[in-house]
């Protein structure tokens, strides 16, 4: 299944680390944790929180100590395909996460939201467009779906950015079984 996951974090320095993560399933079911720092984490920058909105106070308070979120990740989201809009920053810190909990570094791996989309389109139109044009009206279908999107200013926390990475791979696969219906196939 799909995992659309999303990460917040201190900064962003060489040595930031994850404070919040949220993920949410293509059926909609999510989840979302403050992350306790680790004791070796100690990177914070204003400005980050500014954006964000979560203090290190609100962490230590209220966040789930780093080793139960990294395990509590394991657990749901091993065997799954998972999706960040920005893998390289977002699998950075899910490493720091897993290392910080002694837990292989490798043991989740993030791919590209945009694979999501191309992955779910192709699942809808492969069987009712030639292969030699299914890479284009998958293009056609990405770019109306783009062009049609109001896009809001991203909230910057976890759950809420999860969500809309979602609801845009939703609405890529409701426009591809739209068209797979029109040209009267399904």
């Amino acid at each position: 299944m799909f995992v659309f996951l999303d990460f917040e974090a201190s900064s962003l320095a060489k040595l930031s680390y994850p404070i919040e993560v949220a993920w949410v399933f293509e059926d909609g079911r999510s989840e979302a944790h403050l992350i306790r720092p680790a004791p070796q984490w100690t990177d914070w920058d204003a400005e980050a929180e500014a954006v964000h909105h979560i203090s290190r106070d609100m962490l230590e308070r209220d966040g789930t100590p780093h080793d139960v979120v990294a395990r509590r990740m394991v657990e749901q989201l091993s065997g799954h395909s998972l999706f960040a809009s920005a893998p390289s920053w977002d699998g950075k810190w899910l490493s720091a996460l897993l290392r910080a909990a002694k837990l292989p570094r490798h043991a989740l791996r993030l791919r590209d939201t945009e694979e999501a989309r191309v992955e779910g389109a192709r699942r809808k139109l492969a069987p009712v467009v030639p292969a030699e044009r299914l890479h284009i009206e998958i293009d056609d279908l990405l770019t109306l779906v783009e062009v049609g999107r109001k896009e809001g200013e991203r909230v910057h926390r976890a759950l809420a950015d999860a969500q809309e990475e979602h609801r845009h791979w939703l609405e890529v696969v409701t426009q591809a079984e739209a068209i797979a219906r029109k040209d009267g196939h399904d």
